[in-house]
């Protein structure tokens, strides 16, 4: 067996998951949106102490779930391995998951993996249900797209857990820029769920199809330029777009503000996610993977996934988001899935006292 409880208090939700394998047997969120709302986004300290609070409730929760979920005659449920985000994250949360998960692996004598929250993501497009459904294996190379609040990036993947980054954001990440657009727009926290409900209500009132990116053709009111367009790296920018949308708005009176509301959220929107599908279209040309691996919170956006699809398509190259949706955003059970690959290749931390959070820890 590889039972595994794993642990994430990357930002503003807290999280644990029991897992087998690839097998999710348990994946517990306590979310601190209703938190931060407030305040336009997360609020370290606020965060730290929410974590504080609920972290022996989620993990006791997650293990019960896990309990009534494990349906393995002759084998007695019993966890093998703590796993815990090391990093990148925001540096107070992290350090509650670390000292819990640290205290679990002493009290229990288990060993602890230290695991990277972008892998996380990656993995969790392999996450099955309790029954093991879906399976799916990555056919290597595969070209890795993350999209979340705090990181835009393609990464090259050779084989399980090694890892060539090969195109990452230059200022702004897509999420962290739709959260800076719905501000702009008064909409509130967090920006991706609204402006997403807004555009595609824009498609509605507009009749705007799928665009093909042809700045020309686009039949929304607005039109924002085109992020290194004449760049051939595979590099992202977000801050230049979210510049244009706060002048576009100035000049604005509420009244017309109101008026364009999901035009100007359609069409924000629409440019943030050209640059994605250009950019990865470009390293599909030049890398030819054999699959397209898509994970991190803005993948929740049905557009967004409708457009990754159509270029698979295109390219013949079979495409793999989270299954579930608690697999997409910030969760611990994507975690345990990346914990398994390097159980199996028995990476375990080596010393407790010198395992600490690492906010910026990259692939």
């Amino acid at each position: 067996m590889n039972l595994i409880l794993a642990i994430d208090t990357s930002c503003d939700e807290t999280s644990a998951a029991v897992t087998d394998g690839r097998r999710v047997l348990s994946n517990v969120i306590s979310s601190q949106i209703m938190i931060h709302k407030n305040y336009g986004g997360v609020y370290p300290a606020l965060a730290k102490r929410a974590h504080e609070a609920r972290i022996d409730f989620v993990v006791q929760k997650a293990i019960d779930i896990a309990k009534k979920n494990f349906q393995i005659s002759n084998f007695k449920f019993q966890i093998d391995a703590i796993a815990v985000t090391q990093g990148p994250g925001l540096a107070i949360a992290l350090e509650v998951g670390i000292k819990k998960a640290k205290q679990l692996s002493v009290d229990a004598s288990l060993p602890l993996v230290a695991i990277n929250h972008l892998e996380g993501h990656i993995y969790s497009c392999l996450g099955e249900n309790s029954k093991g459904l879906p399976h799916r294996e990555i056919i290597f190379p595969a070209l890795c797209l993350i999209v979340s609040g705090g990181h835009t990036e393609l990464v090259l993947m050779h084989e399980h857990q090694t890892y060539e980054v090969i195109g990452a954001t230059l200022d702004d990440a897509c999420g962290e820029a739709l959260d800076k657009a719905a501000k702009i727009l008064k909409l509130g926290y967090p920006g991706g769920p609204v402006i997403e409900k807004l555009a595609e209500q824009a498609f509605q009132n507009f009749k705007i199809q799928i665009p093909r990116f042809d700045r020309e053709a686009r039949r929304a009111n607005f039109k924002f330029s085109t992020p290194l367009k004449e760049k051939t790296n595979l590099s992202f920018s977000y801050s230049g777009l979210k510049t244009q949308l706060l002048y576009t708005v100035e000049k604005m009176t509420d009244q017309d503000l109101g008026k364009n509301l999901t035009s100007l959220a359609f069409s924000f929107q629409d440019a943030c996610f050209e640059q994605i599908i250009r950019k990865t279209s470009q390293a599909i040309k030049v890398y030819q993977p054999k699959t397209l691996v898509c994970g991190g919170g803005v993948i929740a956006n049905k557009y967004l996934r409708k457009l990754l699809r159509r270029l698979a398509k295109k390219n013949k190259t079979p495409v793999f988001f989270p299954p579930y949706k608690n697999l997409i955003t910030d969760n611990a059970a994507m975690i345990g899935i990346a914990a398994y690959y390097k159980m199996r290749r028995k990476e375990f931390v080596k010393d407790l006292g010198k395992l600490d959070r690492e906010p910026r820890m990259e692939l």
